[in-house]
């Protein structure tokens, strides 16, 4: 019984927060660039936050992320093998294109693939990941495997009204076999996407802010 309610309040109360984090009912209600890729997505989130400084100042951070390069600015330890995210903008860091891939760990069995960009305004990285043999693949080019999931994470910048940014963050996924991609988003996925997007957010604001 206390399972069940437990659940039950998770699902109608929190789950419906952790999705929209911060974003307005315009946010999260609208499309965005790179939605298309994933027409019919299992799960979808939308999390948005203010940073202090316009978008061209913004997307120099966001260009740099990486494994390899500036990290994720999120919880290192996690994502980043306990290394520090990067705190400067590093110009060896700053060229990015579409088709280019950012590992995403350490030995390079995982990344992303940058899937749109529009300097200042869009950033859509992708990933495709076969989760029997622990290696992301191309979900364009290769044929599918067994179990996998394919999503996008999307980062959307518009100028805020006194010379700040709007960044919104927009995440759509699938998987296959249903039965074992879906238990798995729903308590561990998106619970770890709200505290991994959550801490980057914050260290993103820390980061602009220091600019200024």
């Amino acid at each position: 019984m206390t399972a069940s309610a437990t659940l039950a309040f998770y699902t109608l109360r929190c789950r419906p927060r952790l999705l929209t984090w911060g974003a307005t009912q315009d946010e999260y209600s609208r499309a965005y660039p790179g939605d298309a890729l994933v027409p019919d997505p299992d799960g979808t989130s939308t999390m948005a936050t203010d940073l202090p400084a316009p978008p061209e100042r913004v997307w120099p951070w966001l260009t740099q992320m990486g494994y390899d390069r500036g990290g994720w600015y999120s919880w290192d330890w996690l994502d980043h093998h306990g290394h520090p995210s990067a705190d400067r903008i590093a110009p060896e860091w700053q060229k990015l294109e579409e088709g280019q891939r950012l590992k995403a760990s350490r030995d390079g069995r995982s990344w992303f693939t940058v899937a749109l960009l529009e300097p200042n305004r869009t950033l859509v990285l992708r990933s495709g990941l076969d989760l029997f043999g622990g290696r992301s693949f191309d979900p364009r080019t290769e044929p599918l495997p067994r179990a996998w999931l394919d999503g996008i994470w999307g980062f959307h910048l518009r100028p805020a009204p006194f010379g700040e940014s709007r960044l919104v963050v927009r995440t759509r996924g699938r998987g296959h076999p249903r039965w074992l991609t879906r238990p798995f988003d729903l308590t561990l996925g998106e619970p770890a996407h709200f505290i991994m997007q959550t801490r980057q957010f914050h260290n993103l604001r820390t980061r602009v802010g220091a600019e200024t």
